[in-house]
């Protein structure tokens, strides 16, 4: 199941794509944003912009506990998905639950008579051609 996707800002991304210009002196980038009259201060690593080399998964041994970590953040995530979902469905009431119970409870009884009649009729053929 893929993430939900949540509409951004066009202009909000344009802000934030200003501020985080790679600069010329070092590899953290410091940035002042205000929103309505708050500021904050935001780091960001731009190490991979300013062309550092990347390291390969083979030279970091994971440890055991990071990777459980990251199943069980992956299972919350699911599970908040579900939750959403579950929320845009239109549940039947509990009338229209009895009433698809009992039209199925009948269509099983009367298919399972037709089949039953069908093989004693069968049945009884093949004993007439066998004799």
């Amino acid at each position: 199941m893929g993430r939900l996707l949540k509409k951004k800002d066009p202009q909000l991304k344009k802000k934030k794509k200003a501020e985080t210009e790679p600069n010329d002196t070092g590899d953290i980038s410091i940035s002042q944003s205000s929103n309505s009259g708050a500021s904050a201060t935001v780091l960001k690593d731009t190490s991979a912009r300013m062309g550092s080399p990347k390291k390969s998964i083979g030279d970091i041994q994971t440890p055991n506990f990071l990777l459980t970590n990251r199943y069980v953040s992956q299972s919350i995530q699911f599970l908040r998905e579900v939750k959403v979902e579950l929320k845009k469905v239109a549940w039947p009431t509990r009338k229209q639950t009895a009433g698809s119970t009992v039209a199925v409870i009948i269509l099983v009884m009367l298919i399972s008579l037709f089949l039953g009649v069908v093989d004693v009729g069968l049945s009884s053929l093949i004993h007439t051609v066998l004799n």
